[in-house]
């Protein structure tokens, strides 16, 4: 007997609920073996859309760092309201 008339002799013996687990486990086990093999070989259009969002990240214009001065000033502000001493 091969392993898969031992597996399918097992399944025919299965209720209901516990049929669906074992459907929803071989469709997780395809899945996960999909993305391996996909992950062996990207996609040279997901490859493509990759490059060109970080190419169009690295353009972006950062806000000057003046912003962690005013965080602080809020920060100490709501401490004060709180009626903390700094």
């Amino acid at each position: 007997m091969t392993i898969r008339d031992n597996a399918v002799t097992k399944l025919q013996q299965l209720s209901e609920p516990l049929l669906q687990e074992v459907n929803d486990f071989i469709d997780f086990l395809m899945d996960k073996h999909q993305v391996v093999s996909t992950a062996d070989q990207p996609d040279k259009t997901i490859e493509k859309v990759w490059l060109q969002w970080f190419e169009q990240v690295e353009r972006l214009d950062l806000p000057s760092p003046d912003t962690s001065e005013s965080y602080q000033r809020l920060l100490i502000d709501k401490y004060r309201q709180q009626g903390l001493e700094l």
